[in-house]
């Protein structure tokens, strides 16, 4: 559903630009990740687990566009691909939403013990620091079916979701508690949509184009280039935050161990403040980190990359591999 209602609101942004064009909404496709629900998504191992038989669809010229989750696409695109559009970004968030029972609690105020669903290894480890006191288990499933588990069920006390989807979905009513930056990093791209096109077919990649929102755009560039330096991805815990303020980029990267204990976290910040008409030559068609952005300037595109990529050697040089690769020892042997 929330799928589909991310498709629906890409097709209306289109079809108020281009209004003598047909759009159709042809597929409604099941992936990997909707699959398989009784395992924890960082120990499925596929790369992308989201957006392969998309990805399959739009190879066979079945379909022209498709609309994702951006944080759910990996930092490098199979060959042949772009993404085409960043949207302007929803509240990028996590939310707690809690057990009728609870309600009007906040999460220092659940009794010991309480069990915590959420099926994102970077929300428990950041959350099970600050609320030793609480319990996080495994939730997987669409917010429809993570809701309804919540809610007919006494598992959980709450749950842990991203605030954009609960808003995209009409169920904002639900946030009993917005996790601000302090509480709990969120993830590379919560929060955007992303448009995934072919990337050689310009006359599709220049209509998408149009819905690029440079503010989320230079953001998420630095986002997954800080993830995809430290060749992070959902069987680890690394989380962000960027903020853009008079043409400077500040962003806070961190990576945590599983349980939380060691985390290393740092801020940088770079000017993106560039002009559109002082670019020397044609690089249309650049990606960085898998984005065609064609109307943002490419300094800033570069500087914002360059910010993620510096960001993530510094916490390596302090050790950000050893947190990491044991996190994903310990995952895999979970």
């Amino acid at each position: 559903q929330l799928a589909r209602i991310q498709t629906d609101s890409v097709v209306e942004m289109l079809r108020e630009l281009y209004p003598d064009v047909h759009f159709e909404i042809a597929v409604a496709m099941s992936t990997t990740g909707d699959k398989i629900l009784d395992t924890a998504l960082s120990k499925i191992g596929e790369k992308s687990l989201f957006t392969k038989e998309l990805e399959n669809a739009l190879e066979r010229n079945e379909v022209d566009l498709v609309v994702h989750s951006l944080k759910d696409l990996p930092t490098s695109l199979p060959p042949g691909f772009t993404i085409g559009a960043v949207c302007k970004r929803e509240n990028p968030l996590d939310a707690v939403v809690f057990h009728p029972k609870n309600c009007g609690k906040t999460l220092n105020l659940l009794p010991e013990k309480s069990v915590i669903g959420t099926s994102s290894l970077r929300r428990a480890a950041q959350l099970k620091k600050k609320f030793p006191q609480l319990e996080f288990r495994d939730i997987r499933g669409n917010l429809n079916t993570r809701l309804k588990k919540l809610d007919e069920k006494e598992d959980f006390s709450a749950i842990i979701l991203a605030a954009a989807g609960l808003k995209r979905m009409g169920w904002e009513n639900r946030i009993g508690q917005l996790l601000s930056p302090e509480d709990c990093l969120y993830a590379v791209g919560q929060g955007a949509l992303a448009v995934e096109v072919r990337a050689k077919d310009q006359e599709i990649l220049n209509m998408v184009s149009a819905l690029h929102d440079a503010d989320t755009v230079l953001c998420c560039v630095a986002e997954r280039a800080f993830m995809k330096r430290l060749e992070g991805g959902c069987s680890v815990p690394v989380a962000v935050n960027s903020t853009l303020s008079d043409g400077q980029l500040y962003l806070t990267g961190a990576v945590y161990s599983l349980d939380g204990s060691d985390s290393l976290k740092d801020t940088m910040q770079t000017s993106v403040n560039y002009s559109q008409q002082n670019e020397d030559g044609p690089n249309d068609d650049v990606q960085h980190v898998g984005i065609t952005a064609k109307n943002v300037p490419g300094q800033a595109l570069r500087a914002a990359e360059n910010l993620g990529v510096e960001l993530a050697s510094l916490l390596l040089s302090k050790g950000a591999k050893h947190i990491l690769s044991v996190a994903r020892q310990l995952n895999d042997a979970r």
